[in-house]
């Protein structure tokens, strides 16, 4: 009989190490297939809460929080590095804005209670990270969550609705007072995960001023 395991990530879908972490931990269960049962639960957190709704041109907000575009142009190039190993092509050279993200958790969430938050977060990420996709346009995030079943009428009810974004908001304040500083942030049974993995993406967190 496998051990049943409650898997709680607290993660930023415009956070790369949220991505690599997403592909380590698909590999990780993958690899414990028969032993391990986990129900993964996809909690959201914002790297950049003070982000304007609209979001901000990327070239602009990344100088302005690492000094200089050719510092963040040497941390996209080590995360893409880094990514490359688990299959994933960073192309942060096509991503233009860094958006507010507080609406694509809200689909999220919504995805979460059909079942199928993990394939529209693949979607997230990859739109964003690999295709470079403006995903706080709300016709740009309606056409990738439709790939996934979820109607375009609903995804567009859930973006106006005020509070599906309040109750975001929220669970991102009830991650923080979990101790969530930064993501993604994993919980196991109701105990945060520090594995020798985590301890290293920590370091890279701190070094690269939380993303």
């Amino acid at each position: 009989m496998s051990a049943a395991l409650t898997i709680e990530v607290v993660s930023d879908v415009i956070c790369p190490w949220c991505y690599i972490g997403k592909r380590r931990l698909g590999k990780a269960l993958a690899a414990l297939e028969g032993e391990v049962s986990a129900e993964i639960r996809w909690l959201p957190f914002q790297l950049n809460p003070r982000m304007p709704p609209e979001g901000m041109a990327r070239a602009a907000y990344r100088a302005a929080k690492f000094g200089s575009i050719e510092r963040s142009r040497e941390l996209d190039a080590r995360v893409a590095g880094e990514g490359k190993s688990e299959g994933i092509a960073f192309a942060f050279e096509r991503i233009e804005r860094t958006p507010n993200t507080v609406a694509a958790h809200a689909l999220v969430g919504l995805a979460q209670e059909q079942g199928r938050a993990d394939a529209l977060l693949d979607a997230l990420f990859r739109a964003y990270f690999v295709d470079g996709i403006d995903i706080s346009s709300t016709d740009n995030t309606v056409a990738v969550c439709a790939r996934f079943g979820l109607k375009a009428d609903s995804v567009r009810t859930a973006l106006a609705d005020p509070a599906i974004k309040d109750r975001t908001r929220s669970e991102v304040d009830k991650a923080l007072a979990r101790g969530a500083f930064g993501s993604p942030y994993i919980v196991v049974d109701g105990e945060p995960f520090w594995g020798s993995d985590r301890l290293e993406q920590i370091d890279k967190w701190l070094e690269t001023g939380g993303w």
